[in-house]
């Protein structure tokens, strides 16, 4: 089942989101639904992000889950797999379209509607976790909080994870990778998570990537390969097998280094958040 949402915008506003759906129905359309890696995008090496968040949510069977950008489906496979009943939304009606075919190849199911998500017109209260990855980058994140956390029963749980904006080997990286990204990117900033306890309680926080990015040199330095011809985040994935004996190393180095001088946290390339809507469930 896929729902529109009919949700007046500005006219700037209308032209930037009609964009953003032009750019990812046309990268929905390159890729196959077969290639689409569920599973390994929440176990794999080098995917901490989702390790973290993994560990946040605990059982999954049962819970009502919105996945806010979707995109391929990863996650809401992921958390379709685990039992939970899975809504799944995108700006993109090609990945909307993508994510039915790879939830299917994985033997389930879900929901998908086509919205924003700074207008996701879901019922208030309705789920027990919202998700959003890679996305809050891309949206005004005060409106796009409120909307979540407006979505979730008391004591329900938003799970992100996001770039930071303060590390200069990743802001080189994302000058090189014009040709794979959207103009309107703007990563976040260590102090945005003030935003997140204006609005939540109980705001947990993960950082990740800091030594680690030595993969991300590798791969322009060493192995010469673009970040215009690969997406290096997506690299990472599919080449998790080769890539964990090093990230596991340069883990461990993270941890002491982050543990040791908590400043340095600002300088890795994501941060992931678990928070709470106030109130009884």
């Amino acid at each position: 089942m896929i729902v529109k949402s009919s949700a007046a915008v500005s006219s700037t506003e209308d032209i930037d989101k009609v964009n953003e759906e032009i750019f990812h129905d046309e990268w929905a359309g390159s890729i196959d639904p077969q290639s689409v890696m569920v599973d390994q995008s929440w176990e794999a090496a080098t995917c901490p992000e989702h390790r973290w968040i993994r560990q946040q949510l605990g059982d999954l069977k049962g819970k009502k889950v919105l996945d806010v950008g979707c995109g391929a489906g990863e996650a809401a496979v992921w958390f379709a797999k685990q039992g939970a009943d899975v809504t799944a939304c995108d700006i993109s009606q090609g990945f909307l379209g993508l994510v039915h075919r790879v939830a299917s190849i994985h033997g389930t199911s879900l929901k998908t509607a086509q919205v924003d998500a700074d207008g996701l017109s879901m019922p208030a209260d309705s789920f027990d976790i919202v998700y959003c990855g890679n996305l809050l980058h891309h949206v005004h994140l005060e409106t796009a909080l409120v909307q979540m956390k407006d979505c979730l029963k008391p004591g329900g749980k938003l799970v992100t994870w996001d770039p930071l904006c303060h590390n200069p080997v990743i802001n080189v990286y994302r000058r090189m990778a014009s040709q794979v990204r959207t103009e309107d990117e703007h990563p976040l900033h260590v102090r945005d998570i003030k935003t997140f306890e204006r609005h939540f309680v109980n705001v947990k926080t993960g950082f990740f990537w800091f030594t680690t990015l030595w993969i991300f040199l590798r791969f322009y330095l060493i192995e010469r390969v673009h970040p215009n011809k690969d997406r290096y985040w997506k690299k990472i994935i599919r080449e998790h097998e080769r890539l964990a004996p090093i990230h596991r190393r340069y883990e461990k180095i993270d941890q002491l280094l982050l543990s040791a001088c908590p400043i340095l946290k600002r300088y890795c390339w994501n941060m992931a958040v678990c928070a709470t809507k106030g109130g009884k469930g």
